[in-house]
């Protein structure tokens, strides 16, 4: 698979996982309007959707890591394109287990260098290198 479609279902998923934070719309909906204009593959439709699934479903716990790791920020004042990134990655490393952790880490940093401010970049590398620590897994 190769490697910008597999970027491309993670955008979709943070466009989804943007707008339901923001401005608290329905995930099924927002989910399957995007999917719906986003034209991947069955297979990378199937990984976009488990991604925001994923995170929604385990949000409270996503959000002690970043908390967590991020203790000078409290969660309601990271901007939301960092908040997203941040869930989006910390599911993948901490709960998904199917993405290598560095690849997971490099994809999130690539998203804050695309969508984020100056410094989301060097934020949310921060944040997962910390969380990184904890998994044994390479």
């Amino acid at each position: 698979m190769a490697k910008s479609s597999r970027r491309r279902a993670r955008i979709i998923a943070l466009q989804a996982l943007y707008e339901i934070d923001a401005s608290g719309h329905e995930t099924a909906k927002v989910t399957e309007g995007l999917l719906q204009n986003a034209k991947l593959s069955d297979e990378n439709t199937q990984f976009s959707r488990e991604l925001i699934e994923g995170v929604i479903k385990n949000i409270g716990p996503i959000d002690e890591e970043i908390k967590k790791h991020a203790p000078a920020w409290p969660l309601h004042q990271v901007p939301f394109i960092d908040r997203n990134i941040l869930r989006l990655a910390i599911f993948e490393i901490l709960l998904d287990n199917k993405t290598p952790v560095k690849v997971a880490i490099d994809e999130a940093v690539e998203l804050a260098k695309a969508f984020g401010s100056d410094n989301s970049a060097k934020f949310v590398n921060g944040v997962l290198g910390a969380i990184s620590a904890l998994v044994t897994r390479k």
